[in-house]
């Protein structure tokens, strides 16, 4: 029996979890931890600071009470499996929303993932893409396509092996498109950001901000191979990312820096 670990960073309750968990369901043993809210953008962080809780909700599925996806994962492997035993297989989404280019170091989602490939085992992160109001995405396509990707890719690596060596894991990002062209191996983007912090007041004159999301813009490169152009033309993308954030072709010029 193949086991599936899945987590998220949009909560228990969001519709991405219920797509991705029927999707896998019947491939193995699924065990499901997640945080009780939703933990967007929260990176790979783990909580240091306070306990954590556990909740069974039903069979084999956790939320964890202020829990990161980081978390999820990591007393999952912990404190759920027995000594000895891992999961074949670590999936994190089905994420509301994109994660592409620099917005990985950001992503929660990718986050999950990232910290089933730090204890070796084979991790995917998948997102759908959402068109400008992620709403009107849902209502329209839901998550159905990322779900038909999600079953694929989680079939071929519990009958065919992991594609990627160690510490390395799969981030998958899914066009808002009833049907995607296919898929694309792709690079992560260059993404371009602008200021998104909006300064607003409450009913007594109190000064707060709020930050929002910048639109999917990135610098188009020679190549066009990254993820950014893969969405933009209809196509799945799958780009193959490390937790080793080294900048190897820099060393030299470092050195002769100092």
């Amino acid at each position: 029996m193949k086991r599936i670990l899945i987590t998220n960073d949009d909560g228990f309750e969001s519709a991405g979890l219920a797509a991705l968990i029927e999707a896998v369901q019947d491939l193995g043993e699924v065990l499901v931890v997640v945080p009780a809210s939703e933990k967007s953008a929260c990176g790979h962080s783990l909580t240091l600071t306070k306990p954590l809780r556990f909740v069974q909700l039903r069979d084999n599925f956790y939320k964890l009470d202020d829990g990161t996806p980081t978390d999820c994962v990591y007393l999952a492997l912990h404190a759920l499996y027995p000594e000895g035993i891992k999961p074949d297989l670590v999936i994190s989404g089905i994420n509301r929303g994109a994660n592409m280019g620099e917005d990985i170091t950001y992503s929660g989602t990718v986050a999950g993932a990232m910290e089933g490939a730090i204890y070796g085992i084979p991790s995917i992160a998948i997102s759908q893409v959402c068109n400008a109001n992620c709403e009107e995405t849902e209502m329209d396509i839901g998550y159905g396509p990322a779900k038909e990707v999600a079953r694929e890719l989680a079939q071929k690596v519990l009958s065919k092996g992991f594609p990627l060596g160690e510490r390395k894991l799969l981030n998958v990002n899914v066009p808002p498109l009833p049907k995607p062209k296919g898929y694309r191996i792709t690079r992560a983007g260059f993404r371009l950001y602008a200021n998104e912090a909006h300064l607003h007041r409450n009913p007594r004159g109190l000064e707060y901000w709020w930050l929002g999301l910048h639109p999917l813009e990135w610098r188009p490169g020679k190549e066009r191979d990254c993820d950014f152009e893969a969405i933009y033309q209809g196509y799945i993308s799958i780009t193959p990312i490390k937790a080793d954030l080294t900048a190897y072709e820099e060393i030299e010029n470092l050195r002769r820096w100092l």
